[in-house]
């Protein structure tokens, strides 16, 4: 005679205990996983004024090439083709009015140069 629980031969339980064991998720290879190459960062907005200078001293677009010298009016990439090198520093700000402010430092020697622009055009120069 068989052991029994309640009816139920236990070399029965055995079995299935044994049955489901089996179907442990540990048994399975785990899905591969896949990785994204990261997104390119979304290109930078274009400005109401033009090209302008980002705050690394790089230009966000085309380079115009009207200026022929450094004036008054000039926008602030030609500005950095004229002086054919980056800037040593620019702060790119906001006024209170919604106008774009930017302030691009060149050191040279013996002296600092600082080109004022508002909305993209030269307003003034400090040497």
């Amino acid at each position: 005679m068989r052991p029994t629980v309640n009816g139920i031969a236990l070399a029965g339980i055995a079995l299935a205990g044994m049955a489901l064991a089996g179907c442990s998720s540990t048994d399975r290879a785990a899905p591969p996983v896949s990785i994204a190459a990261p997104k390119p960062p979304p290109p930078p907005a274009a400005s109401p004024w033009g090209p302008v200078l980002a705050s690394d001293g790089t230009c966000t677009g085309a380079v115009p090439a009207a200026a022929t010298e450094i004036a008054p009016g000039i926008a602030e990439c030609e500005l950095v083709r004229l002086k054919g090198k980056p800037p040593t520093d620019v702060l790119v700000g906001e006024s209170g009015r919604g106008q774009r402010e930017v302030q691009v430092l060149y050191t040279e020697p013996g002296a600092k140069e600082l080109y004022f622009f508002v909305n993209n055009r030269l307003d003034r120069i400090v040497k």
